[in-house]
């Protein structure tokens, strides 16, 4: 009786895979890039099975960290989801469709604001390393002088520098390194203010997330030392603000270690995806180094990095 029943059981649970569809071609990851009115923008999707009939993932929109999906349904080839919103003010989901063609994922999506925007994914690579790089010689990113090698990605420029300092004293531009890396070590050293909130985007991709913990309730994986939105910290390390404190990052393929002043809060952990704000989608592809300053008041110095040969 018992194994009727087994059979019985996995029999139903086929019918329950056969009614979505062909599942199979949707699982993985999916770099994604969504194009909005004079802009395209970064977004990220991950599609799994969930025991032996559903289907859930996780998504990355414009901004905000990774999200859950509950259920991702597959209905005469058509893939479609709903999830909630998570910064934006209005009330309304966030609904994404859509379907195979070739090796890509094309569709819509309709934002919380009710835009309607269209949308191509195609598979993440993997960013597989063979063996331990091998290091070149170091490269310090700020000179402590000027804005040389780095240009900012909107208007007005906040960006300035005093007393060996790279200062956003307000809200206003991210600020990006004209050279681009694949592989690399990162000295970075910061300060912010009370309620102060920044970011290090490695490759300009993948956020290390810098905001002031006092008085804030926030998810482990969004908090400072964070890669936001995917990885917590296994331990607190920060200062506090009005201090200057210090990240030694290395990003290996999409294995990234995070030394947070003097402690290993990330040991070679795998990035899932692109977070929130990421300047592309182009996971294979080098990047710069991009900082945060569309949030509040910031301060950087001592900017080294050593790139992989």
């Amino acid at each position: 009786m018992k194994t009727i029943f087994l059979i019985f059981s996995l029999a139903l649970a086929g019918i329950g895979v056969e009614a979505q569809g062909d599942t199979t071609a949707l699982f993985g990851r999916w770099d994604i890039t969504v194009h909005a009115p004079g802009r395209d923008f970064a977004s990220w999707l991950e599609v799994n099975r969930s025991g032996s009939r559903y289907m859930v993932g996780r998504f990355v929109g414009e901004g905000g960290s990774s999200r859950p999906i509950s259920r991702v349904n597959l209905e005469n080839g058509k893939m479609y989801f709903s999830i909630p919103p998570q910064w934006e003010s209005e009330d309304r989901n966030l609904d994404v469709e859509g379907s195979m063609q070739g090796d890509s994922l094309v569709g819509t999506m309709v934002t919380p604001r009710g835009e309607t925007l269209h949308w191509v994914g195609y598979r993440a690579p993997a960013l597989t390393r063979q063996g331990e790089p091998v290091w070149g010689q170091s490269i310090p990113l700020f000179n402590g002088k000027d804005l040389s090698g780095w240009h900012v990605t909107g208007k007005p420029n906040q960006w300035m520098v005093e007393d060996g300092i790279l200062r956003s004293p307000r809200p206003g531009s991210n600020i990006v390194t004209d050279q681009k890396f694949t592989d690399f070590k990162l000295h970075i050293e910061f300060r912010y203010p009370k309620r102060g909130n920044s970011g290090v985007y490695l490759r300009g991709r993948y956020e290390v997330q810098i905001e002031d913990e006092e008085g804030g309730v926030t998810a482990p994986n969004e908090v400072i030392g964070s890669v936001y939105g995917f990885l917590p910290p296994v331990e607190r390390a920060s200062k506090g603000p009005g201090v200057w404190q210090t990240y030694d990052i290395t990003l290996v393929g999409r294995l990234v270690t995070v030394v947070f002043n003097g402690k290993t809060v990330i040991c070679r952990s795998e990035i899932p995806g692109t977070t929130g704000g990421a300047l592309d989608s182009q996971e294979g592809e080098p990047g710069p180094i991009f900082l945060q300053g569309d949030h509040r008041a910031i301060e950087y110095r001592n900017i080294i990095l050593t790139p992989a040969k």
